[in-house]
């Protein structure tokens, strides 16, 4: 009899090293996919590749998806400055659905018996990866060891020793998710709801020569085109600029108390320079060139897309409605935001477009008006407080 193909999202990590070899162990015909969003150094993919076939895997391969994912989801989340809880990027939720929308694709295409992940069964990602594995890869088996046997890290590390393999999974005092749109940094002095994270904790330190500099960000219709007149055809470069920029000066750091998608509380660290910087410079640009109610309703379903990314709903079909609706607010959303940054913060200080809707010719707030008269302004006012002027001209008693 052949042996069943399994796909094992690897992410070379104590769990999905454990999984690959167990599986393999177990007589199945292991396919080890890392599915790279961005996160991923070319030394990494290179070492989980040699690791891969070292657990026994019968193929490795990497499946980049930072394009697709830029396109598909960042892009999205810049068009409506998306920050969950006002506070944390949308990095490691958005990462996972479209590393396991790649995992699937890639196991229908090998037709594969089983899709194999290295999730908890106490956070979010099992939810993400399950989700979209049955959406988009149907009858295909979804096997979880680490949940299903509620493995410790001790019984994984061992069970690789005794076989062969060896490698350093030491239990750090912090877990670090490293992707394009941010780090998240889980542990340590997080689990005390009254400390935050000590500078050592952080991987990005400020190394910035310049007390003070400026970064002009250029968008052309919400997309980033430039970065202090550097001109950018590849996004994700961009985004990289910006990030190695803000890095320099620590900026991005904070830390967020957020639901889980199962219903507990949790805690997590973060340092997002980039994300923070783009997504204030567009907001920023945004003021000044959309209309009040296009910022207003742009912002409800922005905050929408936003939940909908982290509670693994991607695959609602509401999600294209709502990406319609963001890509045509920024049909005027062109120019350059300019921010200060100085050693962990930044201020915004100005945006320069030809679509400013502060240069109105009818009046400077504050100044002049050309466009009414003062008599005007009066009626204009008087008839306002006309809805104000009858309630409480019949309920008197209730005038504050």
């Amino acid at each position: 009899m052949s042996k069943k193909k399994v796909v094992v999202a690897f992410s070379g990590g104590l769990d999905t090293s454990y999984t690959v070899m167990k599986l393999a162990q177990d007589g199945y015909e292991v396919y080890a996919a890392c599915a790279n969003t961005g996160g991923f150094s070319a030394e990494q993919l290179k070492k989980n590749e040699e690791n891969a076939y070292k657990l026994g895997a019968v193929k490795y391969v990497t499946l980049d998806v930072t394009q697709e994912y830029y396109a598909k989801s960042l892009k999205y989340m810049i068009f409506g400055n998306v920050l969950r809880n006002n506070c944390y990027p949308i990095s490691v939720s958005s990462e996972r659905i479209f590393q396991a929308i790649a995992i699937a694709r890639y196991a229908n295409e090998i037709g594969a018996d089983a899709i194999a992940h290295g999730s908890t069964g106490a956070g979010n990602d099992q939810i993400r990866f399950d989700m979209t594995f049955l959406v988009m890869a149907p009858g295909v088996e979804i096997i979880t060891l680490t949940r299903d046997k509620k493995l410790t890290r001790k019984e994984e590390v061992d069970f690789l020793n005794e076989h062969g393999f060896f490698a350093d999974f030491t239990k750090l005092k912090y877990s670090y998710n490293v992707g394009i749109w941010g780090t998240s940094i889980c542990g340590g002095e997080l689990l005390d709801p009254t400390q935050g994270l000590p500078e050592d904790a952080y991987l990005k330190h400020v190394t910035a020569k310049e007390q003070e500099a400026l970064l002009k960000i250029t968008f052309d219709k919400g997309e980033i085109v430039a970065v202090n007149g550097e001109q950018f055809d590849d996004k994700i470069k961009a985004i990289q600029k910006i990030e190695e920029i803000g890095a320099s000066y620590a900026i991005g750091r904070d830390a967020n108390v957020g639901d889980t998608i199962i219903g507990i509380k949790g805690r997590v660290g973060f340092e997002a320079a980039a994300p923070k910087l783009i997504i204030e410079a567009h907001r920023l640009l945004e003021k000044s060139t959309l209309s009040k109610w296009q910022q207003y309703w742009k912002d409800q379903v922005a905050n929408w897309y936003g939940m909908f990314l982290h509670e693994s709903q991607y695959l609602e079909p509401v999600m294209p409605d709502i990406e319609a609706m963001l890509t045509s607010s920024q049909r005027n959303v062109t120019g350059t935001a300019i921010l200060k940054l100085r050693p962990f913060g930044f201020e915004t200080v100005g945006i320069d477009s030809a679509n400013d809707l502060t240069k109105s010719k009818l009046g400077e707030y504050g100044e002049t008006q050309t466009g009414w008269t003062a008599d005007e302004a009066k009626g204009f006012i008087k008839v306002s407080s006309t809805p104000l002027r009858v309630y409480y001209g019949i309920h008197k008693d209730e005038k504050r």
